[in-house]
C-alpha cells in the first residue's frame, strides 16, 4: 500500500522561515560591490538597527560592536571572500549597555554567491559563551587554589615553628592549624543540593583566619572588630572566598609573611551598606602591583560585584596595604 509523504516537496519561503525562526536564525546579506548590508527582522533586533533605516553597512554594525572585538571583527569581514569553506566568527555587541555575543556564518571564496550578493546568518550565542567563560573560571580557580594550598602549607609551617618549643608540640600545633584550614576550605566550596547555614560576620571571619594567627585564634597577629551582622546562608561561599584570597596574598607576600605582621578586620554599617576595612601592618615593603590583574584579584572582583553588589579598592600606604570592601548589605544578609 503506498503511503504519501507528507514532507513538503518544496521549502517555500515560508517554510523555511518558520524554520529558521525555530532554530533563533538570523539571516543577513551583503552586496561586495556596494557595501550594502540586507537584514531580516530578526536581525534587526538583534542589532537594535531600525527596520527604517535607509542604509545598513558594515559602518553602521560596527558602531554596536564591542570596542574591544572591533579591530578584529574588521579584518575578519574584509577578508571573508578569501576564506576557503564555511567560516565562523564570534564577537560581541553592545546592545543598550547589555553585551550579547553573536556569531556570524557563511562562506568564503565566493561560495553560494547570487549576482554580487553573498548570504550568511547571525546567531544569538551569549548563553553558550556564558557557560564555556563559567567553565573556564572554575577550571583556573582551582588551579589557582591547589597552587595556593602549597604556599599556605608552607606558611603555616614557618608559623608553627615559631610558636612552639619542641618537634611534637609543632606536629601538633601545625595538625590543628590545617585542620581549621580545612574548615575554612569548606566554606570556600559551593557544595550543590547543601545550604550553609546563616552566621554572624565575626564568626565567619574566626573561623576563616583561625589558622593563620601564631596563637592559633584570632586576637593575637590579627584583630577583628566587627558589629553583630547576619551573613545570609547564600552570601556565606563569596565572603569566604575573598576573605580567604585576602589571607593568602597576605600570608605569600604581606604581612602575614613577617613574624611582626598584624592584620586588622574592621566593620561599619551605614543604611544600606556594609564596609569591610583590611589594614594590615608589619609586612615587607609595599610594592604597588602593576600590569593586568592576577587570576585571584579578577575571581574576587568578580564575586563581590556579581554576588554581593560591592566593589573592592586597595590601597598601598607605606605601612602595608589597606583592602576595602563595600556591599550591599540587604545582598549580604541574603
Amino acid at each position: 500500500m503506498h503511503r504519501e509523504s507528507t514532507t513538503p516537496p518544496v521549502w517555500d519561503t515560508n517554510r523555511l522561515r518558520i524554520a529558521t525562526d525555530a532554530a533563533g536564525v538570523a539571516l543577513w546579506s551583503w552586496n561586495v560591490d556596494t557595501d550594502e548590508i540586507a537584514l531580516d527582522e530578526r536581525a534587526h533586533v538583534m542589532w537594535g538597527v531600525p527596520k527604517d533605516n535607509e542604509l545598513v553597512n558594515f559602518e553602521t554594525l560596527s558602531a554596536r560592536i564591542h570596542p574591544e572585538d572591533l579591530d578584529r571583527v574588521r579584518a575578519a569581514f574584509s577578508a571573508t571572500r578569501q576564506v576557503l569553506g564555511g567560516y565562523e566568527l564570534d564577537f560581541r555587541i553592545l546592545q543598550q549597555g547589555e553585551v550579547r555575543w553573536i556569531s556570524a556564518r557563511g562562506r568564503g571564496e565566493d561560495q553560494g554567491i547570487v549576482g554580487r550578493i553573498m548570504f550568511g546568518i547571525f546567531l544569538d550565542v551569549s548563553e553558550r559563551k556564558l557557560a564555556e567563560e563559567a567553565r573556564e573560571m572554575l577550571a583556573g580557580e582551582m588551579s589557582h587554589r591547589v597552587k595556593n594550598l602549597f604556599a599556605i602549607a608552607s606558611a603555616l609551617t614557618e608559623i608553627s615553628a615559631r610558636s612552639t618549643a619542641t618537634p611534637k608540640d609543632m606536629a601538633r600545633d601545625l595538625t590543628r592549624r590545617l585542620r581549621a584550614l580545612g574548615d575554612a576550605h569548606e566554606l570556600v566550596r559551593p557544595t550543590l543540593g547543601q545550604q550553609k547555614k546563616a552566621t554572624y560576620l565575626a564568626d565567619l571571619l574566626g573561623v576563616l583566619l583561625n589558622a593563620y594567627d601564631d596563637a592559633g585564634a584570632i586576637g593575637g597577629r590579627i584583630r577583628v572588630a566587627v558589629p553583630d551582622l547576619l551573613v545570609g546562608e547564600g552570601s556565606i561561599t563569596t565572603l569566604a572566598l575573598i576573605v580567604h584570597e585576602l589571607a593568602t596574598n597576605s600570608i605569600k607576600y604581606g604581612a602575614l609573611s613577617r613574624a611582626a605582621g598584624t592584620i586588622d578586620v574592621s566593620c561599619t554599617v551605614e543604611g544600606g551598606e556594609v564596609g569591610v576595612v583590611w589594614t594590615e601592618r608589619g609586612g615587607p615593603a609595599v610594592d604597588v602591583p602593576a600590569g593586568q590583574a592576577g587570576f585571584g584579584s579578577k575571581l574576587v572582583n568578580r564575586s563581590i560585584a556579581n554576588q554581593l553588589g560591592g566593589t573592592i579598592t586597595f590601597d598601598w600606604p607605606v605601612a602595608g596595604a589597606v583592602v576595602t570592601l563595600r556591599m550591599s548589605r540587604a545582598r549580604l544578609g541574603v
